[in-house]
């Protein structure tokens, strides 16, 4: 399998693992949300020598859905995603609406149609870029969160129903990495359109809450699972994260409703101390 297509390779993880791709000989389709961003990927694949196919593709366009189509994608990394920072009680519906278009709806389309080629030709890989946080949660991010655990939903189910077609699927479930990704879906409070005076917290005192790490470990991993170098179904960066991870969901079991009811939770506490883009060498622990 050797034509691969990543999806929201503008910028941040779909950007380099394309890039990576490329120089490990894949040809690939390095597939970004607006025209605007082809030139600016296509003159920096050629100022590190790589080949790419630059194509527009807004996974939440059918036409753009349906163009894909005629591409023979052989490998598919569903990378495109958005986050939308803020309390599941304040976030305006609109807002709510487009995160899962872009993070659910859209790629889901876009793989039905591509897996359906896959297995004509009996093989395919299918790669979901999740979260960590499609398996745990924070405050301020539910409904991305929400849109990841139904990504992880959504290709559990797949690694079952094309696993005699000869598909395979895996997930990618990055932590907090210092992309810009997380500190720009803290400031989309900005653009809604909703009366401020209603909202339950003033996000102009809040940042997203962890210190975040350098994206590396996710590059490699990421480009290795798409190349078929890692055989492992989830990849969750960085793994000194997989304890605390695994922690919290068993915690979940022993949670009491009436725990700490009127009180602040540590973890919402620490988007008042947290400074935007905060590098992880000074992370207080969870």
């Amino acid at each position: 399998m050797k034509t691969a297509l990543i999806t929201g390779a503008g910028s941040g993880f779909g950007l380099e693992v394309a890039m990576r791709l490329a120089e490990k000989g894949f040809d690939v389709i390095a597939s970004v949300e607006i025209y605007a961003q082809v030139q600016t990927l296509k003159r920096e694949a050629a100022a590190r020598g790589v080949g790419l196919r630059v194509e527009k593709l807004d996974v939440t366009d059918e036409g753009d859905r349906r163009k894909a189509l005629g591409w023979d994608v052989e490998i598919l990394v569903n990378n495109a995603g958005v986050l939308e920072g803020g309390s599941v009680v304040d976030i305006p519906a609109a807002n709510m609406r487009r995160e899962f278009e872009v993070n659910v709806i859209g790629p889901l389309l876009l793989t039905q149609g591509i897996a359906r080629q896959m297995v004509k030709r009996g093989r395919g890989r299918i790669v979901w870029v999740s979260s960590r946080e499609g398996i745990n949660v924070n405050p301020f991010t539910g409904i991305y969160s929400a849109s990841k655990h139904a990504v992880e939903a959504i290709a559990e189910t797949m690694s079952l129903e094309l696993r005699e077609f000869g598909i395979e699927v895996a997930t990618i479930n990055p932590g907090p990495f210092l992309t810009g990704f997380n500190d720009r879906g803290f400031e989309t409070w900005k653009s809604w359109e909703d009366e401020p005076s209603e909202r339950l917290f003033d996000y102009s005192k809040l940042a997203f809450p962890r210190a975040q790490f350098d994206p590396e470990p996710v590059y490699a991993t990421m480009t290795a699972v798409a190349a078929g170098e890692v055989d492992t179904y989830r990849n969750l960066e960085p793994k000194s994260m997989i304890p605390e991870t695994k922690a919290n969901i068993e915690a979940v079991w022993d949670k009491k409703i009436k725990d700490g009811l009127g009180t602040r939770p540590p973890s919402l506490q620490k988007s008042y101390e947290m400074k935007p883009e905060t590098p992880a060498a000074v992370d207080p622990g969870p």
